[in-house]
């Protein structure tokens, strides 16, 4: 296996993206680009890339924009002046054709984690007939009006304290009874994993668990909002197999029921080939729960059985 960090344009027109990029000694059967999730970085996935190099997939991943190796323009947890929202799905593809460019020929699939998972699902609206599979893991889905109200009180506090302020009033709103169904939590991450080492190694990151600025929720409001866009969702093409992902203890996904609505919107949408797997008792982060083994082999039989 070989291991190689790189860096390539963002689409802002001003940022430098980090990326890396694992190739297996051997033949390669298959790409997987994988997007991480909010206030993390692409080195939370260096087991999941491994397992996978090491099964014949090239695998590639980048850090966002305001997120660990790509941040530039501002603090941790700021996107981009302009459009981010549009920008970080795109930045997403440039790396895929990049990827794709090297090792043409081969099926390329897109494993998205939680803000991740919102990125690949925005993402499949605009460049969905160029990939032959998603799995979507930890996603969520909120009610349009709770999305708009969202943008709202972001748009006011930004009058105030303008968009690069990390915002410990929106991180609140988000995420302030995420621990609720957790006996005596040990720490406001709980929600992540049940691995109480995996919660230090992250709270143990200056690269972790950064509080967003106004314009990092401002991307998500925007992220959200636009998987409620009927327009945009019928571009998803109806041949495309998507694998949904999730644990039954994860507040970010209402404990199963915001995925669930995902899934039957997706039908609604005529997608024909979807798949869905809960994990009992795991939280939010699934490849870093006790069963990850699992978790990890169950992707790669769902991709292989697609090549």
């Amino acid at each position: 296996m070989n291991r190689t960090e790189f860096y390539y344009d963002s689409r802002d027109n001003a940022s430098r993206i980090h990326a890396v990029k694992w190739v297996p000694d051997k033949e390669p059967a298959g790409i997987l680009i994988v997007v991480h999730g909010m206030a993390e970085h692409i080195g939370r996935y260096e087991a999941f890339a491994e397992y996978m190099c090491q099964n014949g997939f090239v695998v590639a991943a980048a850090d966002h924009l305001g997120h660990g190796g790509s941040v530039s323009q501002g603090p941790k947890g700021y996107f981009c002046k302009r459009d981010p929202a549009t920008v970080v799905v795109r930045d997403v593809h440039r790396l895929k054709k990049m990827i794709q460019e090297e090792y043409p020929g081969l099926k390329i699939f897109l494993f998205g984690h939680s803000m991740g998972s919102l990125i690949a699902r925005n993402y499949l609206t605009r460049y969905g007939t160029g990939i032959d599979g998603a799995i979507i893991c930890g996603t969520l889905q909120m009610k349009k009006g709770a999305i708009v109200t969202m943008g709202m009180i972001c748009r006011l506090l930004m009058l105030f304290q303008g968009s690069k302020h990390p915002s410990m009033i929106m991180n609140k709103i988000g995420f302030g009874n995420y621990c609720s169904r957790i006996d005596s939590p040990r720490t406001p991450f709980d929600w992540l994993s049940r691995d109480e080492a995996v919660i230090d190694r992250y709270m143990a990151d200056p690269d972790c668990g950064f509080v967003f600025t106004l314009n990092g929720f401002y991307t998500l409001k925007e992220l959200l909002l636009r998987l409620h866009d009927t327009k945009l969702l019928l571009k998803i093409p109806q041949s495309l197999p998507v694998f949904f992902i999730y644990g039954s203890e994860d507040p970010c996904g209402e404990y199963g029921v915001a995925v669930k609505k995902v899934i039957e919107q997706y039908k609604e949408l005529g997608i024909k080939d979807l798949s869905d797997k809960c994990y009992e008792g795991d939280r939010h982060e699934l490849l870093n729960e006790p069963d990850k083994d699992v978790v990890m082999k169950d992707v790669l039989e769902w991709i292989s059985s697609r090549l």
